[in-house]
């Protein structure tokens, strides 16, 4: 029995303002020590620090939790946190490259298969098959990683993204099979993987990085998906200018010759099938990733190891508080017939019971119709990407040569433009503004954008419109665009942090899905009935997408503030949910008062006292 369980608990209550005390339990593990197994976790090193594995030989779970969180928070920004970065981010570079490679790789096959006139169903049916799968992989990855565990589940997803990257660079015709239809497939299939990403990179950063940084961490983690455009774009223009010489000859598709298609069709396959590199380049790191701190001793609770093992386990953790300011804690115990262990796992009925209530449910509501409202604002900017380039003289030649490099070349200078600094200010900004102000602001700054491009478009010159794209660029990253992946990832208890930010991100991508699919085909709406120029209704769908921007205000102010709190001060605050490490801080306080105490006091004439875990979690 461990020197915590040989401890006596004086008092009723729980201070709730108990300070992080410093313990004599804080000699390091020794690498090659045998005596403390049973508590070491699985996980290397190479990306993400095993800090578990660091007080292992403390027995007492709840102290070697609060000595884990106590490192986490002490240690400064350096490569460990880059590599962090680099590793979690992965997965949205691939995003962001496919986005990018898909749209030229559409105009690349189109004079394969169509003579560079594809239809516009097809068209369609390919760019949005891979947000259906995304939707679907953030909800299902989000749910298990709360039930399988963060460590059993990350790198399966970058799995499913290599092989799915491959398979669609390598499908061809035959006349058995339908090649837009394989094609849609291996998209839907490559969408789960690149959803479940979102989920996962999110709430494991977060759950691995200091408090005073978590912000800037978790946005430079988002931020990869601008490096992921500009990836693209340098692949895109090193493949046609590889290509040059077999299509500068065409000037329309019906002058691409066989030699022409034999390019175009090898110049997609690449471009398509280049995705897969980062991935594999990241995939041993994440296989690899030690089990998150939180997550281990928080739903996991080391209940899994055999009593006999002669550790200090905690039994049947169900630990609520009550939300008053009386320092008092409510420990409910389920009762039973032997001292058997229940492990916390997030449950179907737990979860509606939790966000059954409304004041947890606000939260999620404020975090998925946020996301909703921001990811229909980004499709919205990309009907605009067409006038832009015109504007830019980089659109508008029939030369397929010309046309490909130019719509290279254009979307780089957008992405470099707009993009590229939003994102970065964002990280730059993101612990010091605050989550909710930029989210807010930015919102309010992309109602007034999108108003002036809506009710003043005809008025507005080429030049003009080009400005207002790259401010609503910029304030869309350096906004909610951010806001909506950090906030998820920390306003969340433990146990449906995964599940909540899958449910969250799930719902922007229906709302893409919605603008791609509804409000897309608007912008020509009745144009050529009324003989009426092409895009005659996008001033009109602008309108709308303002509409959406502003119930994104309205639904801004549902979220939290989070920044520079810990994630069990937010659950505490936002959840009423006690901090566990403020059980281990009163063990080491009592520990203390005890090895004090009078020594001349008999034992044999003292009642025996039950210690803080008989009493609190073991059942009577």
């Amino acid at each position: 029995m461990s020197e915590i369980e040989q401890a006596s608990y004086k008092g009723d209550g729980i201070d709730n303002k108990v300070e992080h005390m410093p313990t004599v339990h804080t000699k390091y593990l020794e690498p090659d020590s045998r005596e403390y197994e049973h508590n070491m976790t699985e996980g290397g090193n190479a990306a993400f620090h095993n800090y578990l594995n660091d007080f292992a030989h403390i027995e007492d779970p709840l102290e070697r939790r609060r000595l884990a969180l106590e490192k986490i928070d002490e240690t400064a920004f350096g490569w460990l946190q880059v590599k962090t970065i680099m590793i979690a981010g992965v997965g949205f570079l691939t995003d962001s490259y496919d986005i990018f490679a898909i749209n030229l790789g559409i105009s690349m096959m189109s004079y394969v298969f169509w003579e560079g006139n594809m239809p516009a169903s097809t068209s369609t049916l390919l760019k949005v098959s891979t947000s259906v799968g995304t939707v679907v992989g953030q909800v299902s990855f989000g749910c298990a990683a709360d039930v399988l565990g963060r460590k059993k589940i990350y790198g399966t997803e970058l799995i499913i993204v290599i092989c799915a990257a491959i398979f669609q660079c390598t499908i061809g015709t035959a006349p058995g099979i339908n090649f837009v239809g394989v094609l849609t497939f291996y998209r839907i299939v490559m969408g789960i993987g690149i959803g479940g990403d979102y989920p996962l990179s999110s709430i494991i950063t977060s759950e691995f990085s200091t408090t005073k940084w978590r912000g800037a961490i978790m946005g430079a983690v988002f931020a990869n998906q601008a490096w992921g455009q500009i990836m693209a774009g340098i692949v895109s223009l090193v493949v046609v200018a590889a290509y040059k010489s077999e299509i500068e000859h065409a000037n329309s598709g019906k002058e691409c010759d066989f030699k022409c298609r034999k390019a175009c069709d090898q110049m997609w396959r690449i471009l398509v099938g280049f995705g897969a590199v980062p991935g594999m380049l990241a995939l041993y790191y994440r296989l690899t990733i030690p089990e998150s701190p939180r997550y281990a001793l928080d739903v996991e609770t080391e209940l899994n190891a055999p009593e006999s093992s002669g550790s200090s386990k905690v039994h049947n953790i169900d630990i609520q508080y009550d939300g008053k300011e009386d320092n008092s804690a409510h420990f409910d115990v389920e009762k039973g017939p032997a001292p058997e262990p229940v492990i916390p796992k997030a449950s179907f009925r737990d979860f509606w019971r939790h966000f059954g209530q409304w004041k947890y449910f606000k939260i999620l509501l404020g975090t998925a119709g946020s996301w909703f409202m921001v990811d229909i604002a980004f499709y919205g900017l990309s009907l605009n990407t067409a006038v832009i380039l015109q504007a830019i003289n980089y659109a508008g030649s029939s030369n397929i040569y010309k046309k490909l490099w130019d719509s290279c070349v254009g979307n780089l200078i957008l992405i470099c433009a707009g993009s590229l600094p939003g994102y970065w200010v964002s990280v730059a900004t993101m612990d010091i503004i605050g989550r909710k102000p930029i989210q807010i602001m930015g919102f309010i700054m992309l109602t007034i954008w999108f108003c002036v491009i809506g009710f003043a478009y005809h008025k507005i010159p080429p030049n003009g419109l080009l400005g207002l794209y790259i401010i609503c660029e910029f304030f869309s990253n350096f906004g909610p665009n951010v806001t909506t992946f950090i906030v998820p990832g920390e306003c969340f208890p433990t146990r449906y942090r995964s599940s909540a930010h899958g449910i969250s991100a799930a719902s922007g991508k229906v709302g893409a899905i919605i603008a791609q699919t509804v409000l897309g085909n608007l912008i020509n709406h009745d144009c050529a009935k009324n003989g009426k120029k092409k895009n005659c209704w996008l001033p009109h769908v602008m309108e709308i997408f303002a509409l959406f921007m502003l119930v994104g205000i309205f639904t801004s102010f549902l979220i939290p503030e989070t920044t520079r709190m810990t994630l069990e001060e937010i659950s505490e605050k936002y959840h009423d949910e006690i901090d566990p490490s403020k059980l281990a801080a009163r063990r080491n306080m009592e520990i203390e008062a005890e090895s004090q105490g009078s020594s001349s006091e008999t034992p044999m004439e003292e009642p025996k006292k039950k210690t803080l875990l008989q009493k609190f979690t073991f059942r009577n």
